[in-house]
């Protein structure tokens, strides 16, 4: 090496022999010249694809209900949820906008609910995509509300509810995830044939039941069954059980006497969907209030079921309102969908720094934006499938009540709910600010899309409990297979 070069000279000539080799790789005469074989990745054409097929692949056999109603709502700019709405006209717009969209669409989503799960959660993911808060308020009439009287009832409250389905009641103030610890209490009067509800203290109140604020008419409440114990005074607790309870007169919307109904108020997100608080004194229904698929009360006051344990009873209940959290996992990667299309699009028209007289250059070409987006958009193509292949098993799971297809919805159910929702969480923060000071503006949606999906990580479920419950079951399974080993 001549002793007159400087360091940086020599410096420059490795970089400079460096690119001439790596130049070599792509320079077809050269790899000849120098008898070298071209991979087939380098020596290929430009990769092509007709995007229309992979789209229609994509969003599935049910693409068409799903233009139909894009098309609707693009043909009604009033039904379009304005960035600035008060929460007031956000809870009226809402309403409005689901049922316009029933009844003049002609679509009906419950009826899909109970028949074919695919099609509606394609209506919930199109609904979804144009205001979550929508999507929720569908999901709490027909899914929660709409679910369990079906699957919870038998045929006298399919005959008398279905064509009435309105809201929805499971949550209090003290226990959340711990259903056998509800308070509030179902009395049975052997006398009047009747129950009675009560609501023993604040700790029992019934908190953030959507569509119970303003319009909701109807609730589904969990309560502890008391029956009069034979022959002694007393009562016996039978377990939890769910009632149908009358919360609103149905042509006044007048609160019923013994029910105190207050406004959770204005939240972080999601305020076109009028969350209340429930309060029961006294209030008193019919027997045949009590869903009793599970679980029958006689005239008499004699309890029978046809499962023999109150945690069968417990786990058949809760069992078949899985839907809502397969309903969440799908309808959290329809939000991860819409950041991270808006932020590649933006991305692909930005442009940022460059060579000296030359033009800048595309963002997508910088490594730190590739290594933001990327993994962002190859996790959204991963959870559709998974997500849609948990929809079918969810499907076949209604039909054939196999306990096997049981164990695996739950346990996927549980898993995926927790796992996307918690990942769509973070991304939206980071296509967020993939976009700069653009992604600031409300106009593009991020901030109502990261406010809303936020709390897809605690309702239908707390993510942490429901990462615990997935553990338990692989440990039991493992415990089962060493066993048997």
């Amino acid at each position: 090496m001549d002793s007159s070069r400087t360091s940086h000279d020599v410096t420059v000539a490795m970089v400079a022999d460096r690119m001439r080799t790596l130049g070599a790789h792509l320079d077809g005469e050269v790899v000849q010249r120098l008898g070298l074989g071209m991979t087939a990745c380098t020596s290929a054409r430009k990769v092509e694809f007709d995007f229309v097929r992979l789209a229609e692949y994509i969003r599935g056999k049910h693409r068409d209900v799903q233009e139909k109603m894009y098309e609707y709502v693009i043909s009604r700019p009033e039904l379009q949820t304005p960035v600035d709405t008060s929460k007031d006209d956000h809870r009226e717009l809402c309403m409005r906008q689901l049922l316009e969209l029933v009844r003049e669409t002609g679509i009906r989503p419950f009826g899909y609910a109970l028949e074919d799960p695919e099609k509606y959660f394609a209506i919930m993911e199109a609904i979804g995509s144009m205001d979550i808060s929508l999507g929720i308020k569908m999901s709490v009439q027909y899914s929660l509300w709409g679910g369990s009287v079906i699957n919870l009832g038998t045929k006298r409250h399919k005959d008398k509810y279905f064509d009435g389905i309105d809201s929805f009641a499971m949550t209090k103030l003290h226990h959340g995830s711990n259903v056998q610890g509800i308070k509030t209490t179902a009395t049975f009067d052997l006398v009047n044939d009747e129950f009675i509800i009560d609501t023993p203290n604040d700790g029992g109140i019934k908190w953030w039941i959507g569509n119970a604020a303003v319009h909701g008419k109807f609730a589904t409440v969990f309560a502890k069954l008391l029956l009069p114990t034979q022959g002694v005074e007393g009562f016996s607790n039978m377990g939890v059980q769910a009632f149908i309870v009358p919360s609103r007169e149905m042509k006044t919307h007048r609160t019923l006497p013994g029910v105190k109904i207050n406004d959770c108020g204005y939240k972080v997100g999601l305020n076109g969907v009028d969350n209340g608080a429930l309060r029961f004194h006294s209030v008193r229904m019919p027997r045949e209030n009590l869903l009793n698929r599970f679980g029958d009360v006689s005239r008499d006051g004699k309890y029978t079921s046809p499962l023999p344990t109150v945690n069968k009873r417990v786990a058949a209940t809760l069992g078949e309102l899985v839907g809502g959290r397969v309903g969440l996992a799908y309808s959290s990667v329809g939000v991860l969908k819409i950041a991270i299309t808006i932020a590649m699009r933006y991305c692909l028209l930005r442009q940022q720094f460059g060579p000296p007289k030359q033009p800048e250059v595309g963002i997508p070409d910088y490594q730190s934006q590739q290594h933001k987006l990327m993994p962002i958009l190859a996790s959204a193509y991963a959870f559709h499938f998974a997500t849609g292949q948990l929809v079918r098993k969810c499907s076949e799971m209604k039909i054939s009540h196999d306990d096997e297809l049981v164990g695996d919805v739950h346990v996927g159910s549980a898993g995926l709910k927790a796992y996307v929702t918690s990942y769509t969480a973070k991304s939206t923060s980071i296509c967020r600010e993939s976009c700069g000071g653009h992604g600031y503006a409300a106009v593009n949606r991020f901030g109502g899309l990261r406010n809303d999906h936020d709390i897809f990580q605690t309702f239908e479920g707390d993510n942490t409990v429901l990462l615990q419950q997935v553990c338990r079951w692989f440990s039991l399974v493992l415990f089962v297979t060493w066993m048997l080993a």
